[in-house]
């Protein structure tokens, strides 16, 4: 129904790497994407590792992949048979041509840890929720996606309330099956609680001391349940970006609960209603837009946030080798900087600046500053690889 951001990716690794790994939360739509890839049942298997007949093919892996080196091989939940990559590795070494193997696994840094000995053999490709390149038809798609999120399940669900029911469910599942079953022993109702306060505190800094306080765990503790959430691709962790300006700068990070429709049901944020009456709707915008941009950055690029103890700020500084953009994010039809952001460009010496904000069509600001809508991001991403003509300079 959707064109996947990802399959390019996929198709263009298997062209030229001999093993590419898909890695994406559980039900961000790996496997229908995979399935789609490898349709042709005279050139490709599917394997669901975690169905009983598909490991019984697999009794002598060696023996079946010398049979299958003409077909492309999805191996599904890979990280559930790490005895297997020992296999590959061999059967690899034996036979490099491109696209021979398509890995599918459900926690970033489980397989990330295995695939350590498919090191030179194995390229990854990451796999987010739905973007809105890839459902926008209207300007109510935006409200839509914003509001449910990009699991298929969610945004697809033919209610309100069973998007909801699906979203409650699945982290229910994540926190009493998923973590257990990736060696994460915490309870699931103090995950449930820090998770919560996590998305309370989308879009600000990590205080690990305070949430500890709050928790009554060591602050030690909490930095290593953010690890857990940053890994299994729940949390995103954003990073400072460091420029040596002589100027104090925050060194924290800022956190965000990667997907809008789990952090909405994290805040108990059923509806559009309640969701534009919420004291975090400018959070959970901000959110929302990172995600879009990280979704689009161009090969090779960074991505990081600026701010200095005096009020100079940008919520995004996207940079790829010497080149460098700003956004700043703002909820409103007619958004307005402050000073602390012509400041922040000034610092980092952006090329370019974009304010991005709820609105339909945008506006130049002034040369190379531009209010953009959502929808805008992936082309002016795209255009990092273009000279700049001014520099923004500050007001």
């Amino acid at each position: 129904m959707f064109e996947r951001l990802a399959l390019p990716k996929i198709v263009e690794h298997l062209q030229w790497s001999p093993a590419v790994g898909i890695l994406g939360p559980r039900q961000v739509g790996k496997t229908t994407l995979a399935r789609s890839v490898a349709a042709d049942p005279a050139t490709s298997i599917y394997l669901d590792l975690e169905n009983p007949q598909a490991l019984a093919r697999l009794s002598n892996p060696a023996a079946f992949f010398v049979a299958n080196r003409q077909r492309l091989v999805v191996l599904d939940e890979i990280q559930n048979q790490p005895q297997l990559l020992n296999e590959l590795r061999g059967e690899i070494d034996e036979d490099r041509r491109p696209g021979r193997f398509l890995l599918l696994g459900s926690a970033s840094f489980k397989l990330l840890k295995q695939s350590q000995s498919l090191a030179g053999r194995l390229s990854l490709v990451d796999m987010s929720p739905l973007m809105l390149s890839e459902v926008y038809q209207g300007f109510g798609d935006i409200q839509s996606l914003w509001l449910r999120g990009g699991f298929p399940n969610s945004y697809l669900a033919r209610t309100a309330n069973a998007s909801w029911d699906w979203r409650v469910a699945l982290i229910r599942h994540f926190l009493n099956t998923d973590l257990p079953g990736l060696g994460i022993n915490v309870a699931p109702q103090l995950m449930h609680r820090f998770w919560r306060m996590v998305a309370h505190l989308q879009g600000q800094m990590f205080n690990a001391s305070a949430i500890a306080a709050s928790l009554g765990i060591s602050a030690t503790s909490t930095g290593r349940y953010l690890d857990h959430l940053c890994d299994t691709l729940m949390v995103r962790r954003l990073e400072p970006y460091f420029v040596n300006l002589g100027k104090r700068l925050v060194k924290s990070p800022k956190v965000y609960v990667r997907d809008s429709g789990l952090l909405h049901s994290l805040l108990g944020i059923r509806e559009v209603n309640d969701l534009l009456g919420h004291p975090g709707t400018g959070a959970s915008w901000e959110g929302f837009v990172v995600e879009q941009i990280a979704a689009h950055l161009p090969a090779g690029a960074s991505m990081s946030f600026y701010r200095t103890a005096a009020g100079a700020e940008l919520d995004v500084v996207v940079e790829l080798g010497q080149r460098k953009l700003g956004f700043e994010i703002k909820f409103s039809s007619a958004p307005k900087v402050t000073k602390g952001f012509w400041q922040a460009c000034e610092d980092v010496g952006v090329d370019a600046a974009y304010i991005v904000a709820p609105v339909q069509a945008g506006w130049p600001v002034q040369a190379n500053v531009e209010t953009i809508a959502v929808t805008d991001l992936p082309e002016r991403l795209a255009r990092l690889g273009t000279p700049a003509i001014v520099r923004p300079k500050a007001k």
